[in-house]
């Protein structure tokens, strides 16, 4: 019989939000039903004698306490000794992210792995949406000079973010194009997004969360004064919205189309009704967030889903 472990393949605990962090949500509410909590970072993974090994530790988390959590045991564990494995690390598109995906891959029919390892190897947080153009702002995936020019001459206020990141890093907005800039954006990054500045940003986003096929809540993030991240790392205020038709008929659409993909847990973006492009498929965020403000614990409806 599989224990009731669960582990969690993510940042140090040290180094996260303890009382916003999602992972910590979710590993909170999984104890209540008596799971344990195992936890390892990517880079302590291993394959060793056919066997997928993390180096890591049982963990207890506690949002009564001070400090949040409490290590119980450092372990050498066989994940599938495991009933579920979260990969929850921040997303940044590396070799060391996608070895540990072809790693989870070994194990992916013994144990349930959300999101599923080649599932997020093969969508591309931000590549991915260009299936979805419609629903988005004039958007381009490029590294090509020529086409940047052209589409700043089309759009004037342009978007410039890097096609493998996360939480708002290495965003700029640009109202002419500057080849020397570009240039050494490009060489840093490599593929780079170009997308038409959407001014009502300034009204904030939506972040709409999606779990196994259906939308399941969404709130909406103010950027602080002066500036157009809606990531709440950068300061942006979080509040209490609703999706208008036009938003919940786009996020219906993407939410059976992911469930199709086999990725359980997901987070799409909205700005003034239109999709922003991030298919946030790693490690989606922002579910304690939702709770603090709507008093609704998509925790619970996660671990329902899986029938925990």
């Amino acid at each position: 019989m599989i224990s009731k472990i669960v582990a969690i393949q993510g940042n140090h605990p040290s180094k996260l939000n303890l009382v916003t962090d999602t992972s910590i949500f979710l590993a909170n509410e999984i104890q209540r039903k008596r799971y344990k909590i195992f936890y390892y970072e990517p880079k302590d993974l291993s394959v060793i004698n056919s066997k997928v090994i993390a180096k890591g530790f049982f963990i207890k988390f506690d949002y009564d306490k001070k400090k949040k959590f409490k290590i119980l045991k450092k372990k050498n564990l066989d994940l599938t000794k495991c009933k579920f494995i979260l990969i929850r690390q921040d997303p940044p598109f590396n070799l060391e992210y996608v070895s540990t995906t072809y790693i989870l891959d070994i194990i992916r029919k013994k144990v349930k792995i959300i999101n599923d390892p080649t599932s997020i190897r093969n969508i591309s947080e931000k590549l991915y949406s260009a299936k979805y153009k419609k629903f988005m702002p004039y958007t381009l995936f490029t590294q090509n000079l020529v086409e940047i020019k052209k589409f700043f001459k089309l759009h004037k206020e342009v978007i410039l973010k890097p096609i493998h990141s996360f939480s708002g890093n290495d965003i700029y907005l640009r109202n002419k194009f500057n080849l020397k800039f570009i240039k050494k954006f490009i060489k840093k990054h490599n593929y780079i997004v170009c997308q038409k500045y959407l001014s009502k940003i300034s009204k904030g986003d939506k972040r709409v969360f999606l779990i196994n096929g259906k939308v399941v809540g969404v709130i909406s993030r103010i950027p602080k004064k002066g500036s157009f991240l809606s990531n709440m790392s950068k300061g942006a205020k979080p509040i209490n919205t609703k999706l208008t038709k036009i938003e919940k008929k786009i996020s219906d659409f993407v939410a059976r189309d992911l469930k199709k993909e086999n990725i359980f847990f997901a987070g799409i973006d909205f700005i003034d009704q239109k999709l922003n492009g991030d298919i946030n498929v790693t490690s989606p965020t922002g579910l304690k967030t939702y709770y603090d403000l709507s008093k609704v614990n998509l925790a619970k409806i996660f671990w329902k889903e899986l029938k925990a």
